[in-house]
């Protein structure tokens, strides 16, 4: 299974949570995530060095899925010259001034980077959908009212996501989109760590039991985005995250798979420049 999506075929009850007896395969999983990551590393070096391709890998998720310990564990390692992580919460009031790309716009990697998104643009279809008096809240011209925040509104900014991504793609970035999809049950046990285990209650919050009661909501607004947004240029991946580890893999896996499809390479050295070392390194041996 490639959990990926690239069109409106996307049914989220149908789409497992969980990948059956992978615990058992713990220390073969563990393994092959490490090979992925040297692949990724060895990648991104390359991408440094002649600045051609750019990467923006996208996580979305429903709260304690998994999104941060993914991102510390897939990314361990990573050249931080070529690496950057940016965090979209709630809109501030600047942001709220501005069109709902400009924040995005921002934080995004230059080519030859690799640049992650915990959470991104799509929290202005999802959250919002859930929670539409965020909109009412940019005073955007003609949505005066919740009544205004309808389906299509929502299928204009579907359509912008769809663009904005393929401009992107156009100007040599490669857009990796995951949902990290988590049950229901398996949100709660990790709620319930986070409160009965001290070390963890910083991660808790009394917002997370208060957004776990739109959790019908949120699916739907999930299975939406992704149908409307799913292309084959820049497909959705849904990641079965009940697990960590394999969630871990399943990512790696698809990073390294799809990035050795690049054509990366270091940059070769002009006839010129090569002479210029040769010169260098003749100037450093006859040191005295």
């Amino acid at each position: 299974m490639d959990y990926k999506y690239t069109g409106d075929d996307f049914d989220i009850k149908k789409a497992p949570t969980k990948v059956k007896d992978s615990a058992n395969k713990l220390d073969g999983i563990k393994k092959q995530i490490e090979e992925n990551l040297h692949h990724i590393r060895h990648a991104q070096k390359m991408m440094y060095a002649r600045h051609k391709y750019g990467i923006l890998v996208v996580f979305q998720a429903l709260d304690a899925a998994g999104k941060d310990s993914m991102i510390a564990h897939i990314f361990s390692g990573v050249d931080p010259i070529g690496f950057k992580v940016a965090n979209f919460e709630q809109p501030t009031s600047t942001e709220l001034r501005h069109d709902y790309l400009w924040r995005i716009n921002e934080e995004l990697p230059s080519r030859g980077e690799i640049g992650v998104f915990n959470r991104s643009y799509y929290e202005d279809v999802l959250v919002s959908r859930v929670h539409p008096e965020i909109v009412l809240n940019a005073d955007l011209p003609g949505i005066d009212s919740l009544s205004d925040v309808d389906s299509h509104f929502f299928n204009e900014r579907y359509h912008d996501i769809r663009d904005y991504e393929r401009y992107l793609s156009r100007n040599g970035f490669v857009i990796f989109k995951f949902f990290l999809h988590i049950s229901k049950e398996e949100q709660k046990k990790r709620f319930l760590r986070r409160i009965n285990l001290p070390k963890k209650h910083w991660k808790f919050s009394s917002s997370d039991i208060r957004e776990r009661q739109y959790w019908d909501q949120y699916q739907k607004a999930y299975e939406k985005a992704i149908n409307a947004t799913a292309t084959k240029k820049n497909p959705w991946y849904v990641v079965p995250a009940d697990d960590k580890w394999y969630s871990r893999l399943i990512v790696s896996d698809i990073l390294t798979k799809e990035i050795e499809k690049l054509p990366l390479a270091y940059p070769k050295l002009s006839s010129e420049e090569a002479a210029k070392l040769d010169s260098a390194k003749e100037e450093l041996l006859n040191e005295k």
